[in-house]
């Protein structure tokens, strides 16, 4: 019933995930209506968020679903929301978070920095072919991963848990405060029809 009469393009579903047509502030009260409608406890909703959310500061790009996902199993949050959360993990953001966390984690382990990480990884990945990754793995991601990749998670993970209260707090209160008015809504209306019947 509520289905669009011409089906968006991938580009155009792209666009509206990137820059929504509605306004950003209209799309943020869409999304807080949709997610407090979702079914389950207000702990699981927004525990799976602020999963998602989490675990888009990590630099497993392109697996944020399923480490999502997993993360939401364990703690118990929904997995739904989980997948939702990755969306603060976007094109906009993603140049931001890859050099907070990597300069975090290279502080930590009292690395040198590189003036842009973004040069970094573009230089680290084209310094080896298909072949090369299918021969020899660790031989070919090696560098990457002892210089890009560990920082990266080191600092993703520890401002992930930061995050991650910074999401599930706010979220946990909506979401109980949605659902205690809508029970009460409910309520009404049961007493409402009862009374109509007398």
């Amino acid at each position: 019933m509520f289905k669009r009469r011409k089906k968006q393009s991938i580009l155009e579903k792209l666009r509206e995930f990137v820059w929504p047509r509605a306004g950003w502030r209209r799309a943020a009260s869409y999304m807080h209506h949709r997610i407090a409608r979702i079914d389950g406890t207000p702990y699981a909703i927004a525990s799976g968020f602020a999963c998602g959310a989490a675990v888009s500061f990590t630099p497993f790009v392109g697996l944020h679903f399923i480490v999502a996902g997993i993360v939401a199993w364990i703690v118990r949050g929904n997995i739904f929301t989980s997948a939702i959360g990755t969306a603060v993990g976007n094109p906009w953001t993603f140049p931001f978070i890859w050099a907070v966390t990597y300069n975090l984690g290279v502080n930590i382990l009292s690395w040198e920095a590189t003036d842009d990480i973004m040069i970094r990884m573009d230089e680290m990945f084209s310094s080896f072919t298909i072949v090369d990754l299918v021969n020899d793995p660790y031989g070919a991601l090696g560098p990457f991963l002892e210089t890009v990749f560990l920082p990266m998670l080191l600092g993703g993970v520890i401002i992930g848990s930061v995050l991650w209260v910074f999401f599930y707090w706010p979220i946990f209160k909506l979401v109980s405060k949605y659902k205690i008015n809508r029970l009460k809504k409910r309520q009404k209306n049961k007493e409402k029809q009862l009374n109509e019947h007398k």
